[in-house]
């Protein structure tokens, strides 16, 4: 491998590879000699700049770099890098539109956002290395039996963790983590390139690994921008609806008076309602025969307590979960903290590690506020599954009822009597495998008129059944049978078998059914939400290259921008268009439409 700061001649660098260290031997990053220039004629770069007119000092490198050319040909390093390198690093590299590849986008990006720099396009190896290990369109290949993969520390782990990003600088105080070394890098992203197939699926799996990627960025960018968010306002609204801040262990004086409310509605004086088993049991002594404390269990009984315990579990919530203590957590310098990961869910979806990032309830929304001179642009993909199901399927007549702003109008209008509820509820239980009941009687109507839609889901549910795996339309798998699954089948086989042996595995086979019936739509909505977000992103880093107007929050089919006023039309210009595109990437076909309804507002609840 040559050990070289400089490119060779007529060299066109397509890739730069990122690690903490090397194996052997590694030169110093040096943009001048990267661009082939004499430093003492040209403009001093981004490092000199930051260091005219302080004293020399030693410089700490935090990472490694090694420059690709289309091929995976190494052209220049390995070469190490230090914190004062990373403005001329990634200007370098920006302006050449290369492709950065790590192990983990979580870490390497928050490096480089401390420093305001930020970049367009990644691998990111870990979270690609999970979707080529578990795709049916790598099933039997090397790389899906594990081989070939990177080794090293979870450099994931190691980025920073909490209601708040690292501040500048503050990353490297710290010993640096030990992750692979920058030629296992290489050798992993080799062998990910050829673990994808030169066919319709590779060309499909490709899409989602760089939707993947670019997630992972747009995760990152959330994390380190924040979400506008008034303590004032918050705490406000808390006081409103709860009372004063209480002193700890005890409640807030209205949900103290709601819950003596409720004991005496259950004529139970010493009644702890945060007590799920003690509640029951008051329950019970006043007749409600309920299985459990959950809206769903009693909204089939009628008790004057009833409407007292909804009233109690709101204001409980709000208390526990978006109370004082996770405001003082969570919200720092006017901003909440998102901290995401990025297919954290089997689906695809993503997840969040603490502080309630995909759960903002309507309660607190009122506290995400605009920044003066500027709106929140709230955008949101209308009944996006059914829609994603009819470009999946390709069904003609559910595609036709997509083009319209409400297609459970248009599902109800074609089969069932223009009744708009029974053809909500038929066509979510389709795809969550609901087929009793409303649901289950008219499956039939549903089947008959959209035929293609409804057998694709069908399939997906034998296939569950069977203990097969399937996947989304782009490629991620879903996982295999569990423990409970093999050991049901296993015992319902044996020769001893009893009925109550086959009829725990029939049940346990219908349960994972409807998992990969909803796995195959969910799924591939996720995927669909991905490509918008990237495109999006994309829009706004080519038309608006000030990068003021930002994503700061993202829930499934819904996105948030912070956005300068002047900058509002242009950005819902490139919401609309970024989802467009995004359903011609992922299906290649402009047969259903994806539209996104937007609300520009000064606050969050204004939108809802």
């Amino acid at each position: 491998m040559p050990l070289t700061s400089s490119l060779p001649d007529g060299a066109v660098p397509r890739y730069l590879l990122v690690a903490t260290h090397a194996e052997g031997e590694a030169g110093v990053f040096d943009v001048h000699a990267l661009r082939g220039e004499d430093p003492r004629s040209v403009q001093p770069s981004q490092k000199e700049s930051l260091r005219e007119g302080r004293e020399p000092a030693e410089e700490v490198p935090v990472g490694v770099v090694l420059i690709l050319d289309e091929s995976l040909r190494p052209l220049a390093g390995p070469l190490t890098f230090s914190y004062e390198d990373i403005g001329d690093l990634v200007t370098w590299a920006e302006a050449r539109a290369l492709r950065w590849v790590w192990e983990s986008t979580r870490y390497w990006y928050a490096l480089f956002l401390t420093d305001g720099m930020t970049v367009e396009r990644c691998w990111d190896l870990g979270l690609c290395r999970n979707i080529l290990r578990n795709s049916p369109a790598t099933a039997g290949g090397d790389y899906a039996a594990g081989r070939g993969a990177a080794t090293g520390g979870d450099l994931d782990a190691a980025a920073p963790a909490g209601p708040e990003p690292a501040a500048q600088g503050s990353l490297f105080a710290a010993p640096a983590p030990r992750g692979a070394a920058v030629e296992d890098v290489g050798r992993d992203f080799s062998a990910q390139r050829a673990a994808i197939p030169g066919t319709t699926a590779g060309r499909k799996l490709e899409l989602l690994l760089a939707a993947e990627s670019v997630g992972a960025l747009i995760a990152a960018e959330i994390r380190a921008t924040g979400m506008p968010w008034s303590t004032r306002a918050h705490q406000a609204l808390l006081e409103e609806q709860l009372g004063p801040r209480p002193a700890d262990g005890h409640r807030p004086a209205k949900l103290e008076r709601v819950a003596e409310e409720l004991r005496a509605a259950l004529q139970a004086p010493k009644l702890n309602p945060d007590s799920p088993q003690e509640l029951l049991r008051a329950l019970h002594r006043v007749g409600v025969d309920a299985a459990s404390t959950s809206q769903w269990e009693l909204s089939d009984h009628e008790h004057p307590a009833l409407e007292v315990l909804e009233r109690y579990k709101k204001l409980s919530r709000l208390f526990t979960a978006n109370g004082w203590a996770w405001l003082e957590a969570w919200v720092r310098d006017g901003k909440f903290w998102p901290d995401y990961s990025v297919g954290g869910v089997v689906t695809g979806r993503w997840s969040a590690r603490g502080g309630g990032a995909l759960q903002i309830p309507a309660t607190v929304r009122s506290a995400v506020r605009a920044e003066p001179g500027h709106r929140l642009v709230v955008a949101d993909a209308a009944q996006l599954e059914p829609r994603i199901l009819a470009a999946m399927s390709r069904d003609e007549a559910l595609a036709i009822a997509s083009t319209g702003k409400d297609l459970y109008q248009a599902v109800a209008n074609r089969g069932f009597g223009g009744d708009r509820a029974s053809a909500k509820i038929v066509m979510l239980g389709a795809m969550y495998g609901q087929t009793t009941g409303d649901a289950g009687r008219l499956m039939p109507q549903l089947t008959k008129t959209y035929p293609q839609a409804v057998g694709l889901i069908e399939h997906a549910a034998r296939e569950g059944e069977a203990g097969r795996r399937v996947s989304t339309f782009l490629g991620r798998g879903s996982p295999g049978p569990d423990d409970a699954f093999v050991a049901a089948r296993r015992a319902a086989n044996s020769l001893d078998a009893t009925p109550a042996d086959q009829s725990r595995a029939d049940s346990i086979a219908r349960s994972r059914g409807r998992f990969t019936r909803n796995f195959v739509v969910q799924g591939t909505a996720a995927e669909w939400a991905l490509c918008w977000l990237g495109q999006l992103r994309l829009g706004i880093r080519r038309r608006l290259p000030d990068l003021s107007s930002r994503i700061v929050f993202f829930l499934h089919d819904e996105v948030m921008l912070h956005v300068p006023e002047g900058q509002v039309d242009e950005v819902v210009k490139i919401v609309h268009e970024a989802a467009a595109r995004a359903t011609e990437l992922v299906f290649r076909s402009d047969l259903v439409e994806t539209p996104v309804t937007v609300a520009v507002v000064e606050t969050y609840d204004q939108a809802k």
